[in-house]
C-alpha cells in the first residue's frame, strides 16, 4: 500500500514564507542582509528558505514589537546554530535577556505618561523645569547645545 500523505517541502520559496509568515518578501530580504535569517539559492539562483525560517521570522516579529533592536535580535541568534530549530526550552533563555529591557523600557513609557499631563498646554518642552524633555535640568550640567536626552 503507497503512502498517500503529502510530501512536505524541503525548501519553501519567499513567496511562500512571505504568505505563511505575514511579512513582505522585501522584509525577508532585508532580514537577511542584516543576518537574522538564511537562504540558500537554487540552480536558478532563486533564493529558497528551509522551514525553520518561520520560526525564526516569528521570533523577529514578535521582538520587533516590543521594541528590541534588530542587532539585539542578531546577537541572540548569533549564538544559535546554523539551520537550528529553536526548542520551548531555548526560547524561554532567548527572549529572557530581553526581558531587562524591555522591563526598562515599560517604566519609561510609565514614567512619561505620568508626567505628560503637566506638559499639556506648554507645547515647549524644552525649559530647563520640564520633566519629560530635561529632568532636574540634568542636560544643562553637561554645558550647552544638544545633548542626549535619554540615558543608555
Amino acid at each position: 500500500m503507497q503512502n498517500k500523505s503529502p510530501r512536505i517541502k524541503a525548501l519553501l520559496t519567499p513567496g511562500e514564507v512571505a504568505r505563511r509568515s505575514g511579512v513582505a518578501v522585501s522584509a525577508l530580504h532585508f532580514y537577511e542582509t542584516k543576518g537574522l535569517i538564511k537562504s540558500t539559492r537554487n540552480s536558478g539562483n532563486q533564493r529558497r528558505y528551509t522551514r525553520d525560517v518561520l520560526r525564526y521570522v516569528a521570533i523577529i516579529k514578535i521582538a520587533q514589537r516590543i521594541g528590541i533592536p534588530l542587532a539585539t535580535i542578531g546577537d541572540a541568534f548569533s549564538v544559535l546554530p546554523e539551520g537550528h530549530r529553536l526548542t520551548p526550552a531555548e526560547w524561554k533563555q532567548l527572549s529572557s535577556g530581553w526581558r531587562e529591557e524591555l522591563d526598562h523600557r515599560i517604566k519609561t513609557l510609565e514614567a512619561l505618561r505620568d508626567e505628560l499631563d503637566g506638559c499639556i498646554g506648554c507645547g515647549c518642552l524644552s525649559r530647563s523645569d520640564c520633566p519629560l524633555r530635561n529632568p532636574g535640568d540634568k542636560l544643562g550640567e553637561q554645558g550647552s547645545g544638544a545633548r542626549l536626552l535619554e540615558d543608555k
